[in-house]
Order: C-alpha cells, then sequence, then structure tokens
C-alpha cells in the first residue's frame, strides 16, 4: 500500500512539472511572419481569378535592382512562388491563357518593359527550380513608377485586369 502511494505521488510531481515547465513555453506570442501569405480573388469578366502570394516588405531596402535584379526571374512574391489561378480561359495583355492554375514570375528591367510569366508548374519554391520551357504565357508590360511607397508587396484585381503593387512600382497586367 505505501509503494502504490509513492507511486501516485511521484506521478503527481510529474504531472505538476510538465504542466509547470511545458505550458508557459507554448503559451508565448509567436513573432509576426516576415512575409505573410496573402491573396486576392475577383471576377475579371466572366473568368474567377485568384492570385496567392507572400508579401514582403521593403523595411528600408532598394527593391529594384538592389534586393530584386533586374533581367532575372523573380517569383512575383516570397517564400512560394506566387500562384495566379482562373477557371475560364483569359486573354492576357491579348494573348489567350487557358483555365488553371501557374506560378506567377516577373522579370523586372531598369529602363524597359517587364516580362510577366505564367509558367505550368504552380507549385514551387521561389524561382530556384524555374524552367521556361514549362512556360504557358510570357508578356511584355511597362511599370509605372508612383511616389506613394507601397511597403508591403499586394496585388490588386481592377476592371482592366490586376496589378502587382511594391515600393514605388505599379505593375499593370491586363486580363480580359
Amino acid at each position: 500500500m505505501k509503494n502504490h502511494f509513492v507511486v501516485k505521488l511521484n506521478a503527481l510531481a510529474l504531472l505538476v512539472y510538465v504542466l509547470l515547465f511545458t505550458v508557459p513555453s507554448s503559451a508565448q506570442e509567436k513573432k509576426p511572419v516576415a512575409s505573410p501569405k496573402d491573396s486576392v480573388s475577383a471576377k475579371i469578366g466572366k473568368a474567377n481569378v485568384q492570385i496567392t502570394y507572400g508579401s514582403p516588405a521593403v523595411k528600408g531596402r532598394a527593391i529594384w535592382g538592389g534586393l530584386e535584379s533586374y533581367g532575372k526571374v523573380w517569383r512575383a512574391g516570397a517564400n512560394d512562388a506566387t500562384t495566379f489561378r482562373t477557371d475560364k480561359d483569359v486573354k492576357v495583355e491579348g494573348k489567350s491563357l487557358p483555365a488553371g492554375t501557374y506560378a506567377l514570375f516577373v522579370i523586372p528591367e531598369e529602363n524597359a518593359e517587364w516580362t510577366v510569366i505564367f509558367n505550368k508548374v504552380a507549385k514551387q519554391w521561389g524561382a530556384y527550380k524555374y524552367d521556361q520551357s514549362r512556360d504557358a504565357l510570357r508578356v511584355k508590360v511597362k511599370p509605372r513608377k508612383v511616389t506613394d511607397l507601397q511597403e508591403r508587396l499586394k496585388y490588386v484585381i481592377t476592371k482592366a485586369g490586376f496589378e502587382l503593387r511594391w515600393e514605388h512600382i505599379q505593375l499593370p497586367v491586363a486580363v480580359k
């Protein structure tokens, strides 16, 4: 009987120890994600369109030609490649894009039009395994410089298509 009491006392002590030293550590505040996942969706014409992306912040950095190099494929967001989904065939800058889900990439240029890429491999991390032979569509788009700072990268769906907005750049892409 005495041994049974000691076993129960030891089990109770162990439970108290676990509760005291493990629960508070799991209740600590989690740090905010540096580039939180975001998405935007709306109808463009008859198509339901959704863009899902990681939203990095400027944080005082030079973005174009700095953090994001000119002339190189960029994932158009942070972390996973940005995805563009449409449930109907659409025209992007006048060119046909079949319904589906695509990785969205951009090649920024310093003094020229930027290339917007819809790649058939939607699920990929960044642009590290980007394969041009898997492109469904490439279009050229002229960026606009703006004076207002867009601290966090975001996409906006408009009547004319969608826009990438980050730092002092807006990149309008016509979709019908």
